[in-house]
């Protein structure tokens, strides 16, 4: 997808939740951390909105860095493209000297470009080998893990990340097949669940190989596992007065977030305390309602934007040391 039609998703919104902490008087230069570059829209939005900011953007595609490094290079040294994982954010900050930041943004999932490469085997539509590695340098890809796993593992796998509840089927027939011939490219997989899957389950929810398609890349590439150590690590790094806003685009990264957020904007007083001490204080504000969707212009505009669902939260008080 070229970067003139690549849409960054909720991106107005993105950008209000954040103005308030990038906006603030404060120190003389506030910093911004994009966890996930992809093409860079949001990155671009945030360093032209505000003209103050410092950017560091992380992203684990070396492609996506490349691409995105022309795309920022008018803004000079206000933006600093990191090529790691958005769960080393500390080890960047502290490599680059930053104790603290105003603002992160994540957008999850699958970036447009990852999508649109034909041969990065990431969409069902077209044929392509099955790698959906993010870091193509690194790891192994979905071919693998669907030759080499045993049939109780790649259950759970569809099971819990793809939410697929026709998983044991789908892996009795991946399993047969794959000792006739080891799966190598997406059609053929794509053509195997369509086969193995009661009619009814393929009158709902769109592309019957979503939901495996999904399952291998969130295993191939340890996302929630990443998840789940970077958004604590994320609001860990926010300045008091610190603004987050993270884009997920299924329930189960979803779900993570909102646990994040929640527990910090929780009081951990024993119950009973008629005064609530300082450290027990929620360290978090929320500043979404539950998560916020897209318009139904901007889904009808840009249909990747469809499954979005927006968490904002405000760091309001340091950690007791």
């Amino acid at each position: 997808m070229s970067q003139t039609r690549h849409v960054p998703v909720m991106l107005q919104r993105c950008l209000d939740l954040l103005a308030p902490a990038l906006e603030a008087p404060g120190p003389p230069q506030p910093v911004v951390v994009d966890c996930t570059l992809g093409l860079g829209g949001h990155s671009e939005a945030l360093l032209s909105s505000f003209p103050s900011a410092r950017l560091i953007a992380l992203d684990r595609d070396k492609e996506a860095l490349r691409l995105s490094g022309e795309r920022l290079a008018p803004y000079g040294d206000r933006a600093t493209l990191v090529h790691a994982v958005y769960d080393e954010l500390p080890e960047v900050l502290a490599r680059l000297g930053i104790p603290k930041v105003q603002g992160v943004l994540f957008d999850l999932g699958v970036s447009s470009m990852q999508l649109d490469e034909a041969d990065r085997g990431f969409a069902y539509a077209q044929d392509a080998p099955l790698d959906m590695r993010m870091d193509q340098t690194t790891g192994i890809g979905a071919a693998e893990v669907l030759n080499t796993y045993p049939p109780g593992e790649l259950v759970r796998i569809l099971r819990a990340y793809g939410e697929e509840k026709q998983a044991k089927r789908i892996v009795s027939a991946i399993v047969r097949e794959r000792e006739k011939e080891p799966f190598s490219n997406s059609a053929r997989l794509v053509e195997l669940i369509r086969d193995s899957l009661p009619q009814a389950a393929k009158r709902t929810g769109g592309n019957p190989a979503k939901r495996t398609f999904q399952a291998l890349r969130i295993e191939v590439n340890g996302e929630l596992t990443v998840l789940e150590r970077a958004i604590p690590a994320a609001v860990q790094s926010l300045a008091v007065g610190g603004r987050i806003a993270v884009l997920s685009y299924h329930s189960l990264e979803d779900r993570l977030v909102k646990q994040v957020f929640a527990a910090g904007a929780a009081t951990t007083a024993p119950p009973g305390l008629p005064v609530v001490p300082e450290r027990y204080q929620p360290r978090l504000k929320l500043l979404t309602r539950g998560a916020e969707l897209p318009t139904e212009e901007e889904v009808a505009e840009n249909r990747r934007a469809a499954p979005a669902r927006l968490r904002g939260a405000q760091r309001i008080r340091e950690e007791e040391r």
